[in-house]
C-alpha cells in the first residue's frame, strides 16, 4: 500500500505566489488547498483535514500569528511554516511564541522551501501508515521490527501489542531525545485527554519491563513534557 500523500493548507493573500506555490507543491506531490486570507485558512482547516500548515504572516481579516494561535488550540503537533516579508526580529519571535516550527523570510527559492518541508515532516513525523513498510531499528541489545511487532534479543522475541508498537516506534524516532507526550497521545489515541494520558503511562512502564534486560536502556519521564528513549548509539 503506498503511503498518503501529505495535505498542506497553503495561507497566502498575494495570488501571485499564492497561484506559484500551490502549483509547485502540487507537482512535487503534495496536496495544497490555498485560502486566499487568514480567516477562509482557519475555516479550510476546521473543515478539512491536514499534515501540514504553511502561514503568511500578513494577511487581511486575520494575520498569520492569529490563524496559528487558532490552529495550535485544535493541534499542538501539526507543523506550521511561516512566510514573513520581514526579516524581523519580533516577527520571528512572535512566530515561534505562537507555535511554528520554522519560517522562511521573502523573497525564497522554491527548492528551499521544499527543504524546509521536508526537514519539519522528518522532525515531525508520525507513526507509519497501514501496510508501510519500516526498516528494523536496534535499541541497544534489541532489533525491533515495527512492521512485526517484535522485539529479539538473541534467541528471546517479544511479541508487541499494537499501542505498545507504535509508540516505542515513536520513541526509537526520538531515540536520545524528547518525545513531546502531546504529539505521542495525538499520533497513537488520537485525543490528548487525561485517561489517554493515563493509558499512555501503563503502556510506557510495560515498555520498561520489556527492554530491561539490557541495563543501559532507559526510558525516562521528562516531566510535563515527555519521555525520553535512552539507549547506546549502534
Amino acid at each position: 500500500m503506498s503511503k498518503s500523500p501529505i495535505r498542506i493548507l497553503l495561507c497566502e493573500d498575494d495570488p501571485n505566489l499564492g497561484k506559484l506555490l500551490s502549483e509547485y507543491l502540487n507537482a512535487k506531490g503534495f496536496v495544497t488547498t490555498w485560502a486566499q486570507d487568514g480567516a477562509e485558512g482557519v475555516k479550510t482547516f476546521f473543515r478539512e483535514t491536514f499534515d501540514f500548515v504553511v502561514l503568511d504572516v500578513m494577511m487581511p481579516r486575520k494575520d498569520g500569528f492569529e490563524v496559528a494561535t487558532e490552529i495550535r488550540k485544535e493541534s499542538k503537533s501539526i507543523p506550521i511554516l511561516f512566510l514573513t516579508a520581514k526579516s524581523m526580529k519580533e516577527d520571528t519571535l512572535e512566530g515561534f511564541k505562537v507555535g511554528a516550527d520554522d519560517y522562511m523570510t521573502k523573497p525564497f527559492s522554491m527548492e528551499e522551501l521544499l527543504v524546509r518541508i521536508n526537514a519539519i515532516l522528518r522532525r515531525t513525523s508520525s507513526i507509519p501508515v497501514d501496510g508501510e513498510e519500516v526498516k528494523a531499528m536496534k535499541i541497544g541489545l534489541f532489533d525491533f521490527d515495527y512492521n512485526k511487532q517484535q522485539i529479539s534479543n538473541g534467541g528471546d522475541s517479544t511479541r508487541l501489542t499494537t499501542k505498545e508498537n507504535e509508540l516505542l516506534f515513536l520513541l526509537s524516532r526520538h531515540k536520545n531525545g524528547l518525545l513531546e507526550r502531546s504529539h505521542a497521545l495525538s499520533a497513537i489515541w488520537g485525543d490528548a485527554n487525561y485517561f489517554n494520558g493515563r493509558s499512555m503511562d501503563v503502556y510506557i512502564a510495560k515498555l520498561r519491563k520489556h527492554l530491561k534486560s539490557d541495563d543501559r536502556i532507559e526510558i525516562l519521564n521528562v516531566h510535563g513534557k515527555g519521555f525520553k528513549l535512552i539507549a547506546p548509539e549502534v
